[in-house]
């Protein structure tokens, strides 16, 4: 169980606000973390890590105080058992693959953690190669891996698939979530991709300004009872064009483009790269914005 209540003053683009966070999060949650830029997204997942104590509150995780303001309590990075990958996976560009899985190793530590999580993510044929001659899908899995090796309390991921292509995503997605669940993980993941979000997490947490909006699963998130219909797709808007008086969009859901006839109403409010639900009712195509 992870325990979190904490305050945190934060600057945006608006001016100053405060990211307050108030919820438990079971052992084995694989917990999406949604919100606009500048959300504090990224500031909670270092508070949790020691990277930012927070100004006020408290952090608790299996029952044991990784922040207490009020019990002068502040754990090290490295007194705390979590796992941190970045956007930028934050590699060791001298070091071979297999030494920057191994460096994360504890004093001490069975190899044959390191082999298992090796195999898991497909790394056999890659332990002497440089950080610099492999692909994004590749460095990735290798920071996965060595965030693996100790078997943290909390595996904690800052969008770090934004930069893949879609196939190469998935790919990534798969393995992720066979380490979830092959090593029963409670794990944050910072998403903007709301396909990718119900793929992977059974939790939400939607943040806005700082404010804890919601914690829920997927779908009491994204899918009002308004729009409920036969089928349901979420997707990217690629462009938005007028055909004489009617509005056409095109989505792309997945790996399939299409194309949905909009009223200029709803039109108006979409812009290209806007996260959106496709809702078929009826033969007659719904589109929100999420």
């Amino acid at each position: 169980m992870i325990n979190l209540d904490f305050t945190k003053q934060l600057s945006g683009p608006g001016g100053h606000f405060t990211l307050h966070i108030n919820c438990r999060i079971r052992k084995g949650d694989f917990v999406a973390v949604y919100g606009p830029s500048g959300a504090g997204k990224t500031t909670l997942l270092r508070c949790i890590a020691g990277l930012s104590p927070p100004g006020n509150g408290h952090i608790t995780v299996a029952g044991q105080p990784w922040f207490s303001a009020k019990g002068n309590i502040n754990r090290k990075p490295q007194q705390r058992s979590a796992g941190l990958v970045f956007q930028d996976y934050a590699l060791f560009p001298n070091m071979t693959v297999e030494k920057n899985i191994r460096y994360a190793m504890a004093k001490g530590q069975d190899g044959k953690q390191v082999a298992e999580v090796i195999e898991l993510m497909g790394l056999q044929q890659l332990l002497g190669r440089q950080p610099t001659t492999l692909s994004g899908g590749q460095q990735q899995r290798v920071a996965l891996a060595r965030s693996l090796v100790r078997m943290p309390q909390v595996l904690m991921l800052d969008e770090p698939m934004s930069a893949l292509d879609l196939e190469m995503r998935h790919k990534i997605q798969d393995y992720l979530l066979t380490a979830h669940k092959k090593y029963n993980l409670t794990t944050l993941l910072v998403s903007h991709d709301v396909g990718e979000i119900f793929k992977l997490a059974n939790k939400v947490m939607v943040l806005d300004n700082g404010t804890l909006q919601q914690f829920a699963a997927p779908a009491e998130v994204f899918l009002s009872k308004e729009t409920g219909g036969n089928f349901q797709f979420a997707g990217e808007v690629l462009s938005i064009t007028r055909e004489e008086v009617i509005y056409v969009v095109t989505i792309l859901i997945g790996q399939q483009v299409v194309k949905v006839v909009a009223e200029e109403s709803t039109a108006s409010t979409l812009k290209p790269g806007d996260k959106v639900l496709v809702t078929a009712k009826a033969f007659n195509p719904i589109i929100q914005r999420l």
